[in-house]
């Protein structure tokens, strides 16, 4: 009997504050002239802003700066990273250039720059946890933290990076 009751009351419970959760209206937001206020908008973290190499190296800009790391698809490839031998901050490096080296159980990966940059930081924490750059290579893995002035255009978005893996499978 008790059981039954907690289940009424927690979906009574779930119900009111469904029900209450959308009833704010927007005339509760309207200023003292009853203008009405613009649309709220959100910003939503997508992997839309997040560009490839062909190489499989990720980018993500910020203006100048960008992040640096390796796609889920090539840290599947690498296989448990190991070891990360990072470069120091303030080296420069070309377009295709090696700017760091994964050491997996399998087999050493070279991570190369995607545009021309300089480090201004690395991920200190993969001394600690290499194998972050498994778990989580498109976020907490990255690599480094580059300011870049080469053209970035020729690297490509999610959907094209998709289409160019998809392509080298079928070399394969």
């Amino acid at each position: 009997m008790a059981c039954v009751l907690r289940t009424a009351l927690q979906g009574a419970t779930r119900s009111a504050l469904r029900a209450s959760r959308f009833s704010v209206t927007a005339a509760a937001f309207r200023s003292e002239t009853q203008q009405p206020l613009a649309p709220l908008s959100f910003a939503v973290r997508s992997s839309a802003d997040i560009r490839f190499a062909e190489s499989h190296e990720w980018f993500k800009a910020v203006g100048d700066d960008a992040t640096v790391g390796i796609s889920d698809f090539a840290q599947g490839q690498l296989g448990e990273v190991v070891y990360v031998e990072l470069p120091e901050v303030g080296t420069k490096f070309k377009a295709k250039e090696t700017i760091c080296t994964l050491e997996s159980v399998k087999a050493v990966g070279e991570v190369y720059a995607p545009v021309d940059c300089e480090i201004t930081e690395v991920n200190s924490k993969l001394d600690d946890e290499p194998a972050m750059v498994n778990s989580s290579p498109e976020a907490d893995g990255w690599l480094v933290k580059i300011k870049y002035t080469g053209d970035a255009a020729g690297l490509m978005d999610r959907a094209a990076y998709d289409k160019h893996m998809e392509t080298e499978a079928k070399k394969e």
